[in-house]
Formats: C-alpha cells, structure tokens, sequence
C-alpha cells in the first residue's frame, strides 16, 4: 500500500512541469524515508467492557480415601496324606464356588474377634411374700413400767396370743425388780403387775425392814386345761393371760415362799403372803392361794380371765 503511494506520488511529480529540481529532490528524500521507516502496528482500539460476571464459587475438594488393593483369595493347600488317586468326597459333586468378598482387611490387619455369644442370665424366681405379722404394742412397755420383749405370734390347737411379751422386769417405787426367771404373758398381765407389785414392795419394806429385790415366779404361758376344774375347760395360761407365784426374795438376801410361810398367819413372812392375796384381788379377776385347793398350795395363781357376762365378776381363794 505504501509502495503504491510513494509511485503515485513520484510520477506526479515528474509530469508537474514547474516543479523545481529542488522540490523535487525534496519529495524524493520524503519518499525513501516513507520507504525505509519501519512498519507500525496498527493500534489496537479499546474495546467496550462490559459488566464483570460474578465468580462462581469454586466446589469444595473431597479427599477420597486410598483403599487397599485387595488380595485374592488363596486356596488352601490340599492335604499331602489324602490318595491323589482317589478323589475325596467333596469331589465327587461340583463343588460350590464362593463368591469372593466384596470388601476384605488389609492382609496386614488381623481380623477382629468374633464376640463371644450372650449367656442367658438364669431365670430367677420370685420369693414368696412374706404375710405381714399384725401385732400391738403395749403401753406398760412404751411407759417403762414393765422390761419386756415383743415375742413372735403364739398359736397351737385352740391356744395362742398374738402379741406375747416376754418379761423380765417389774418397776415398783422407782426401780426395777427383776423375775426369777423371764414369763411370758400377754399386755393385759404385764401392765397389772406394777401397781399389785408396788404394794407388795412396800409393806415388805414396813413389816420386814427390807424391800423386794426379786419375784420369783413360776408358769407363765402353757397350753394346757384348768387345773382342779373341768377339763373341757382351758387354762388361762393357755392365752398367756395367767402368772403364777411362788415366792420373794428380800434385798437383804432373805428368801421367802408360799409353801413354807403361809401356815403360819402371825409371823411377818405369812402375814405378808396373806396381804399380797388380798392385793392381788384388787388388780387381777382370778386369785386362787393354798386355800383354794391342794393344787395351789404352794404358789398364788393370777389371772384376768373373764368371769360373768360383763367380765367384771372376780374369783378371790
């Protein structure tokens, strides 16, 4: 394009008839300049920019694990002592082919226990329930008046108690008075003894110059029938509702006991037998003494059996 010019431009020149050889030798030299100036890029134009699109958010990148490769099952070796020429049993039919596994353990890793099986845990039986034991307290106790255990339930053929008390133990004038040896009687007798044993106590001190340290009885709870009555009839020892007596013993040592001091009605020791009679009646339904019978010749017998349709009437021998 610029050879084709320059050509133009030259033999223009030379047809010009006024053209001066200076002006001439002028366009020349612009002409060869033209010539030999190095070629320009043409200059890029500016493109238009449009609205810049947002980034799209770049997905996150998940590490995907490196699995073992997994080794081939291996057959197991065949036993050296089985005959080659005879085939064994599991030959005789096509043997099944086992599927491999899908998904095995690394050969390095052992395999994981298998997990013992759960023991079945015995089976256990449910214990018997126990029958609840309805018993009742008794006050004499809960005051002090009396020393006395609480006994389990008492029933044979036709005799028994229900809350029994085992007592050892008499309070008389702030003390306790011991028992020969431990009765057992229901709460009614236990809570008569104290007042009947107090005046005992204290006309032994008066008539004797010693009060009582110790009772000592004799039956206490028994089944048995009366004694000197009707046989059909029991005894109130059968119901622990019975004491029998048979004698004291003083603080200062001395002994006494009905077999032996109560003939003689003038001295201090049968004197004072007589008053713990007459005392008993006062506090007890049923007193019977020597001179009831031959039976209770050597003891007093106590009781609070019912006597009469009011159970208020009272037997006093």
């Amino acid at each position: 394009m610029r050879t084709l010019t320059l050509s133009l431009a030259l033999a223009a020149t030379l047809l010009t008839p006024t053209t001066r050889a200076q002006d001439w030798l002028d366009q020349m030299g612009n002409a060869m300049e033209q010539l030999t100036a190095p070629l320009q890029p043409p200059r890029a134009q500016p493109k238009a920019q449009g609205p810049v699109p947002p980034k799209r958010p770049s997905e996150p990148t998940v590490d995907v694990p490196v699995v073992a490769p997994v080794a081939p099952p291996v057959p197991r070796p065949r036993p050296e002592a089985l005959d080659e020429s005879a085939a064994p049993a599991d030959e005789a039919k096509p043997a099944e082919e086992t599927e491999p596994l899908t998904e095995a353990a690394p050969a390095t890793e052992a395999a994981p226990a298998s997990e013992p099986a759960p023991v079945a845990a015995p089976e256990q039986t449910a214990a018997p329930k126990e029958t609840r034991i309805y018993q009742g307290a008794c006050p004499a106790v809960i005051a002090g008046l009396v020393q006395a255990t609480m006994l389990p339930p008492i029933s044979e053929e036709g005799c028994g108690e229900r809350s029994p008390l085992l007592v050892t133990a008499i309070q008389s004038r702030g003390r306790m008075v011991s028992l020969s040896q431990p009765v057992t009687t229901n709460c009614a007798m236990a809570s008569a003894l104290p007042g009947w044993l107090a005046t005992v106590d204290g006309s032994a001190g008066s008539m004797l110059g010693s009060p009582l340290a110790e009772v000592v009885t004799g039956t206490g709870y028994l089944c048995r029938a009366r004694v000197g009555g009707d046989d059909a009839l029991m005894s109130e020892h059968s119901f622990a509702n019975a004491l029998d007596v048979t004698g004291f013993v003083l603080e200062d040592g001395r002994a006494l006991n009905v077999a032996a001091d109560w003939r003689d009605a003038d001295a201090p020791a049968g004197r004072l037998w007589r008053l713990a009679h007459d005392a008993a009646c006062g506090s007890f339904t049923t007193v019977l003494g020597p001179e009831a019978n031959a039976e209770h010749a050597d003891h007093l017998h106590l009781d609070l059996g019912c006597h009469g349709q009011s159970c208020t009437a009272q037997l006093c021998q």
